[in-house]
């Protein structure tokens, strides 16, 4: 039987979402030491989009096949109930063997938010970043507008990153200021490794004055990383969560029923 489950995280007490073996503590590692718990045999998942360290998790979406018979409660509650306190199970319900939690998956939506103000957050500091200088909020989401549609971001991909192309469909992204918040959101096919931190750090750069709203556009169409601006602490970037068609019958909050299958 295969299972999907919806996994919310903070990510400040991990090394990321992938399993390190020795390399520190993961999400993967967590979740899956609890679901083997509860399922008496190992299991495995699968993840929608893996994460870096100190990034947290909204509604991240996994699968897993096993033979042990649970029913959606049980997997849900017993396996939160073995995991530690920054790691929830949101829902879990059985799917059919062609799902795919990644594969699957149409869409993928990142937030980030940042405390705009002179002094540093101490509240709900895991998850915000900072930033002292005034950030002209407008100004960012215009310049973001022309990375709307399927482009090269070499710009904003990291060195480390591992995908065999650049090219992403960048879908909606807006920048708006909530008080002393100002908060990114952003959806696309796919995200290169740090692309969403390096495109803010580079629309700072924007909401300070320090760069035109122009940069951006050339940034994307001279597709080096080093013209770019810095890589945003992980602090303040949460994922949202993936999309999926409406014919996987997951809950509202991954599904949109415009996307094809």
């Amino acid at each position: 039987m295969r299972y999907a489950a919806g996994i919310e995280y903070d990510g400040s007490a991990f090394k990321g979402w992938q399993f390190l073996g020795e390399g520190g503590p993961s999400v993967q590692a967590a979740l899956e030491q609890a679901l083997s718990s509860v399922a008496d045999v190992p299991v495995s998942v699968m993840c929608a989009g893996r994460t870096d360290a100190g990034v947290h998790g909204q509604c991240q979406v996994v699968h897993f096949d096993t033979e042990a018979v649970r029913d959606p409660r049980a997997w849900t509650l017993g396996t939160t109930t073995r995991l530690p306190p920054e790691v929830a199970v949101r829902w879990c319900q059985p799917v059919s063997a062609d799902f795919h939690a990644r594969f699957s998956a149409r869409a993928r939506r990142y937030r980030y938010r940042i405390l705009n103000r002179a002094v540093r957050p101490a509240l709900g500091r895991q998850l915000l970043s900072w930033e002292r200088r005034p950030l002209d909020a407008q100004a960012m989401h215009e310049a973001a507008q022309a990375l709307l549609g399927e482009n090269d971001f070499s710009a904003f991909r990291s060195a480390e990153c591992q995908a065999t192309h650049a090219r992403r469909n960048l879908q909606a992204i807006s920048v708006h200021r909530d008080g002393e918040v100002v908060e990114l959101q952003v959806q696309a096919n796919a995200f290169l490794h740090h692309m969403v931190r390096n495109l803010v750090g580079s629309l700072c750069l924007v909401g300070s004055g320090e760069r035109p709203r122009e940069w951006m556009a050339e940034l994307l169409a001279g597709r080096d990383r080093n013209k770019a601006g810095p890589t945003a602490p992980s602090a303040g970037l949460v994922f949202v969560g993936p999309l999926y068609p409406a014919l996987w019958q997951l809950p509202d909050e991954v599904t949109d029923p415009a996307l094809q299958p």
